[in-house]
């Protein structure tokens, strides 16, 4: 159900009524339906919401959705067909069971808690713990079960208890699928990918901050997409080069990063369609 404060947002944006106050990341999050519409990504990733949404089903062969008491499944059907993908590929490779974590919610847009991206429809998070036995394990909501770190617990190398060859395989077979635009993963992940892979499917694997317990994936700008504004392109070369260092080096504290902007226009009247 829309929100009568989101409906007027909308109202006021499209009757020139400006200024607006700019919706909360809890309104977002209380909409229950994408909007019925072509889907469309619009602004960026961090910025920006989603129309047309396409609900990812929360079981298909090779993976399951996790903690769907979030409703984020949902996102742009490139990301819904790409996360299909994946599975299937997993499955017939047995790998084990994808768990899926967050997509977006029904319209994107900014989430009270979790992520600052996300918001476009173009991003999804995969863990990597790949035991079936999480079928049995999970309650109704999926809410039980939570994705260990691959890291030791000093946090300064990869645990080889828990990362295996299958990894790796999940992570080529993600990179390979031609819309994905480039995975986040933890700096010593991506270092173990340097040392034992080879391809130009590395190139796609960037290391960041976290994402020790999964792989962030994220997708290119769709082409019925006009609004949707991509990310800076990724550096050439497959990322194993001297710029691997810098994520293991000190680092004194940055400036504080500058103020978001609005979100785009057209994602007010998103918001606000019934």
């Amino acid at each position: 159900m829309i929100g009568v404060k989101s409906l007027c947002t909308a109202l006021c944006f499209t009757l020139g009524l400006l200024p607006v106050i700019a919706p909360m990341a809890s309104e977002w999050a209380s909409v229950a339906a994408p909007t019925h519409e072509a889907p469309r990504a619009i602004g960026q990733t961090n910025n920006g919401c989603l129309a047309g949404a396409a609900p990812l089903p929360l079981e298909g062969r090779g993976y399951m959705v996790m903690h769907l008491e979030r409703h984020r499944h949902y996102g742009h059907p490139s990301l819904v067909r790409a996360i299909q993908t994946v599975g299937e590929q997993a499955a017939q490779r047995t790998l084990g069971v994808l768990q899926i974590g967050d997509l977006g919610q029904p319209r994107g847009g900014p989430m009270p808690f979790g992520h600052r991206s996300h918001q476009t429809g173009l991003d999804a998070d995969i863990w990597f713990n790949l035991d079936p036995s999480v079928y049995g394990r999970a309650d109704a909501q999926r809410a039980n079960i939570s994705a260990p770190s691959l890291l030791t617990p000093s946090k300064q190398s990869l645990d080889h208890l828990l990362w295996s060859e299958r990894h790796i395989t999940l992570m080529e077979l993600a990179a390979r699928i031609p819309e994905v635009d480039r995975i986040f993963v933890n700096p010593y992940i991506k270092q173990e990918l340097c040392r034992k892979s080879k391809g130009s499917w590395l190139r796609k694997i960037r290391p960041w901050y976290g994402h020790d317990d999964h792989f962030h994936m994220r997708l290119v700008c769709p082409s019925n997409s006009p609004d949707c504004q991509p990310q800076e392109a990724i550096p050439s070369g497959d990322g194993c080069d001297a710029s691997l260092n810098w994520w293991f080096e000190p680092h004194p504290p940055g400036p504080p990063p500058p103020p978001k902007p609005p979100l785009p226009a057209e994602c007010l009247a998103v918001l606000g369609k019934p």
